[in-house]
């Protein structure tokens, strides 16, 4: 079964292949990996991995703990399954149809950023209104216009984030975590300006 971990390791030569023998030893086996964020000394990966049946998450979470400097922040299945979705991958799609650009968008974002739904929302004077959607997104929203993307406080379910698209506003929700960090947050910004440049052609 498919599970994706984000782990926090000191930025030095050797950590990531002790996070990965700890992995095999505690019966995960890495398909992928993508390096998240680099913080000051240390970085925040995301791994993409499969585990043996009978073993369970918490023997690879335990296993990873017990290294020197090493914490894993978050981990759950990851539905999407496969190779993680790049950046690149994301804008080529959106090259194939400009005119599809901004809603291609939408419907890549939780594969690109390993969220449970994304939506394009626009406020009227009766409220916010969806403009597209994925499936799992809510249909009503509360939102105060954001100028960049900005985490939001979420709910006992989700958390979330949001950003300015045009006119419109991009609202992204993951289930139970990990929490959006400052280079994702980076990322969506920019993904939404290329996808924005590429429908107007």
């Amino acid at each position: 079964m498919p599970y994706l971990m984000r782990v926090e390791l000191p930025d030095v030569p050797g950590s990531l292949g002790r996070v990965a023998t700890a992995i095999g030893e505690a019966g995960g086996d890495i398909e992928a990996i993508e390096i998240v964020e680099k913080l000051d000394g240390s970085a925040v990966d995301d791994v993409l991995l499969e585990i043996a049946p009978g073993t369970m998450p918490d023997s690879i979470v335990s296993a990873c703990s017990r290294l020197d400097g090493v914490s894993v922040l978050w981990i759950n299945r990851y539905a999407a399954g496969g190779n993680l979705f790049l950046d690149l991958e994301v804008v080529e799609s959106l090259t194939e149809d400009p005119t599809t650009a901004r809603d291609r968008l939408i419907d890549l974002l939780p594969i690109a950023f390993r969220v449970d739904w994304a939506a394009r929302i626009r406020r009227t004077p009766s409220g916010w209104t969806v403009v597209h959607a994925t499936d799992a997104a809510p249909t009503d929203f509360d939102l105060e216009p954001v100028t960049s993307p900005t985490r939001l406080p979420g709910d006992e379910i989700y958390v979330e984030c949001a950003a300015p698209f045009g006119h419109d506003h991009v609202m992204m929700g993951r289930r139970g975590g990990p929490e959006f960090l400052d280079s994702e947050l980076a990322r969506l910004a920019h993904l939404l300006g290329l996808a924005i440049t590429i429908s107007r052609g």
